[in-house]
């Protein structure tokens, strides 16, 4: 809900512990210091702000701050002295330079996704709480060996930046699960590729039939349509924008790299020929019977997905899920590309344990021939998986199998070189499935 001025200068908004404004500020309004006492969260998104005030502090129950859309060119260092505050969003700003002292001290889930940064300070490594990095579309030519010490670091998104390579450090963080490296130049030849010489029907916009809007995501707006010959098809127009993970371009080379697969949402074409010079995919329209498995993961969650309290799951069913999800990641892997955002909210089920993988926007390639880099980033993979099925064992109607707590255990386990590739997965689900 988006809050006005008039409403914060005439007091009907003491006692809030959220509040959004967007209303075109160039100054920061004092105003919001009424409201100390109980503010935790502080939306100050679209505006034209290019500072804070020094005394921020003073909002001392602060513990969330967006800034996104405004005209920063430095990461304020007044948020390092705002002892609770632990997100910090600066979505597409200016912003150049972050100084070491702008990090604060409670720091878990940082967005700076579309800047111009060119360098981080060492002193990221000094966050150990930092759960979630943002960091897609900026200028950074290098990471901070120092983050290697932020242990608890799960969500990385380093997409479209100027990175030579993947530093080899970084594959060894413990509990990193999903990551998204697409659009710098020591992987942009392979997408290149894909895109150029991977096989694939083009559909001339004109004979496609545009009708309801399906959705919308990040990258792309999804319309049913109808084809020529009647065949209902879903397509979406990607919007050319840099997105929190990463490029459409980088998106659009997985989609159809990918290969078919049935726990894929299959991909029938490309379209041609949009009046707008758009990318798209056209593809199959999915059964209505289908639903998303999760939603996101909360400002409380950070990571994790949100579930219905009502999702529950059957063992036989959830068995055949998670096998058919282990399966598609399979194919990925072998087609050289990491998922890099494998949760429960962008899986499509029917409740009966048939599923769909979709939403490559975080996915990347890696290189084969590298075959360290390429297994470690597999079993990087392997841990977002256990945490998927961590999330479908609480939800079983009945005592999950020992074997399948094992293997859970196995995709989390904290030192990656230990986890089982997805080979293995596959084998282990099939066992089960043959014991239930």
């Amino acid at each position: 809900m988006n809050h006005t001025l008039e409403q914060l200068r005439a007091g009907t908004l003491a006692g809030a512990n959220r509040l959004t404004l967007a209303c075109g500020l160039s100054e920061f309004p004092p105003e919001i210091f009424a409201l100390a006492d109980t503010l935790e969260i502080l939306d100050l998104s679209g505006n034209q702000l290019t500072s804070l005030p020094d005394d921020l502090p003073r909002l001392h129950r602060l513990r969330i701050i967006f800034c996104a859309g405004n005209h920063f060119t430095d990461l304020p260092e007044v948020l390092g002295r705002c002892e609770r505050l632990e997100m910090v969003g600066f979505k597409a700003n200016r912003i150049r330079r972050v100084s070491p002292a702008s990090l604060p001290p409670q720091l878990r889930w940082l967005i700076l996704t579309d800047n111009q940064i060119e360098t981080l300070p060492a002193e990221i490594g000094r966050r150990p709480r930092l759960q979630k990095l943002a960091l897609a579309g900026n200028r950074l030519r290098e990471i901070p060996p120092q983050l290697a010490d932020c242990t608890q670091l799960e969500l990385l998104r380093i997409s479209a930046n100027r990175l030579s390579e993947l530093p080899a450090w970084l594959l060894g963080m413990p509990r990193l699960s999903w990551l998204a490296f697409g659009g710098n130049p020591f992987c942009e030849a392979r997408e290149q590729q894909a895109l150029t010489h991977t096989p694939m029907r083009a559909v001339h916009w004109s004979s496609l039939q545009i009708q309801a809007r399906l959705g919308e995501g990040a990258s792309g707006v999804i319309h049913r349509a109808a084809q020529d010959d009647g065949e209902a098809v879903a397509v979406k127009v990607f919007k050319g924008e840099l997105t929190s993970d990463g490029l459409p371009s980088s998106e659009m080379a997985a989609a159809i790299h990918a290969g078919a697969h049935p726990n894929l949402i299959p991909v029938l074409g490309r379209v041609t020929e949009h009046p707008a010079q758009a990318a798209g995919l056209v593809m199959q329209l999915i059964d209505a019977s289908f639903r998303t498995l999760a939603g996101p993961p909360s400002l409380a969650s950070c990571t994790r997905d949100v579930y219905s309290p009502l999702e529950r799951f059957d063992l036989p069913s959830l068995l055949r899920l998670a096998g058919g999800i282990a399966s598609a990641v399979g194919q990925l892997h072998r087609h050289d590309i990491s998922h890099g955002d494998l949760y429960g909210h962008n899986i499509l089920h029917c409740g009966q344990g048939q599923a769909l993988l979709g939403d490559f926007g975080a996915a990347s390639f890696f290189d084969p021939e590298d075959r360290p880099t390429a297994e470690a980033l597999q079993r990087i993979e392997a841990r977002a998986f256990g945490c998927l099925l961590e999330e479908l064992i609480e939800r079983c109607e009945e005592a999950p199998p020992a074997a399948l707590l094992r293997l859970r255990d196995d995709c989390l386990g904290e030192a990656p070189q230990r986890r089982p590739l997805f080979p293995e997965i596959e084998t282990a689900l099939l066992a089960l499935r043959g014991d239930a």
